[in-house]
C-alpha cells in the first residue's frame, strides 16, 4: 500500500474515532514536523512544543479534512502556520535577538558575530525574513506549497511531485515561478 493510500486509510480511521490511527500518523510524521518547525524556530524545546500544538490542531481539525490534498501537505500547512503564529506572538511580546550575549561564546566564529551582529544588520536580516515570509504567504497555494516543500522541508523534486500529486515538470515550474516572485520582492532590500 502506498504512503498516500495508507495515510488516507489512517485518516478515515481517525475520523471514525480510532485514536490509535492518529498515534500512527504522529509517529510517522513527528520528526518531519519538528524539522520543519526547526527552520522557523531555533530553540529545540520550543520546536517540540510547537510540534505538539500542531498535532493537537490537526487532531481537532481532522474531521474537516476532505482529502483534497495529501495528508502530509495538510499537516505541513498546519505546522508552518503554527510556527509563524508562534514567531508573531513572540515578536509582539519582546524584541527578538538572534543570539543572546551569554550564548555568544558557545558559537564558532565569535569574531564574525561581533562584526556582523550590528543593529543595522540584524534589522536587515529581520526585514529580509519578513519579506520572504510575506512573499511566500502571498503566493497561490500551489506555488506556496511547492517552494515550501523544497526550501523549508528540503524535499527533492520527485518527493514534491509525489506529495503534490503532479508531474515533476509542474513542480519545477511552480518552484521557478515562486522563486521569481520572492526575488522581485527582495530586490529592493538587497540593492
Amino acid at each position: 500500500m502506498g504512503t498516500n493510500l495508507l495515510d488516507a486509510e489512517l485518516v478515515k480511521r481517525v475520523q471514525a474515532g480510532d485514536s490509535v490511527a492518529f498515534d500512527i500518523l504522529v509517529q510517522k510524521y513527528q520528526h518531519k514536523v519538528v524539522n520543519l518547525i526547526g527552520r522557523f524556530v531555533s530553540d529545540k524545546a520550543e520546536c517540540y512544543d510547537i510540534a505538539q500544538d500542531t498535532f493537537i490542531k490537526a487532531y481537532r481539525a481532522i474531521g474537516n479534512f476532505r482529502g483534497d490534498s495529501q495528508f502530509y501537505t495538510w499537516l505541513y500547512r498546519i505546522a508552518s502556520n503554527t510556527a509563524k503564529n508562534y514567531l508573531a506572538s513572540r515578536a509582539r511580546k519582546s524584541p527578538s535577538y538572534v543570539v543572546d550575549v551569554e550564548d555568544a561564546e558557545h558559537f564558532e566564529g565569535e569574531s564574525g558575530l561581533k562584526e556582523y551582529a550590528t543593529p543595522e544588520n540584524l534589522l536587515l536580516t529581520e526585514e529580509i525574513r519578513n519579506t520572504v515570509f510575506a512573499a511566500i504567504e502571498a503566493l497561490p497555494d500551489d506555488l506556496r506549497s511547492a517552494i515550501s516543500l523544497r526550501e523549508i522541508e528540503g524535499l527533492s523534486y520527485e518527493e514534491i511531485a509525489e506529495v503534490m500529486d503532479c508531474p515533476i515538470g509542474t513542480v519545477r515550474s511552480r518552484i521557478f515561478r515562486a522563486r521569481d516572485v520572492i526575488d522581485k520582492e527582495l530586490r529592493p532590500l538587497l540593492e
